[in-house]
């Protein structure tokens, strides 16, 4: 195996402030992913564990542009991000797989029907699913 040189971590600024544009400014997050690619996944600790990507953030802000921007920039898709887009057969998987994530929680302890209902009318079956169970 060749060893390679590991890349330094991203700027702990540049992180927190990505995440927090990604809850509700697109055109921020466009500028900042075309200046650093590598921020598609990375994950700011709001504090005691509250670890949140910017696909986490737009997911629970039912933010489907931002959603979708972050997922073309190799964003890493996650449970509550399929659920607020409307993705039943990727939720249906997940919970069949593993039906106590029913009752996650996402980033800020927000639950995954929350991130349904941010959905709005395309996420319906994601909620009707849920209801189901």
């Amino acid at each position: 195996m060749v060893a390679t040189e590991t890349p330094p971590p991203l700027a702990s600024d540049l992180v927190r402030e990505f995440v927090a544009e990604a809850h509700g400014d697109l055109e921020a997050v466009r500028t900042a992913l075309a200046d650093e690619p590598a921020l598609a996944n990375a994950a700011w600790d709001w504090g005691g564990g509250d670890w949140e990507t910017g696909l986490g953030a737009a997911a629970h802000m039912g933010r489907r542009d931002i959603a979708e921007h972050l997922l073309a920039h190799g964003a890493r898709i996650d449970l509550f991000a399929a659920t607020m887009l409307g993705e039943v057969a990727i939720v249906r998987a997940i919970l069949d797989a593993h039906p106590e994530m029913r009752d996650a929680r996402g980033p800020h302890t927000i639950p995954l029907r929350a991130h349904a209902e941010a959905g709005g009318e395309q996420a319906r079956a994601v909620l009707e699913l849920l209801d189901s169970l």
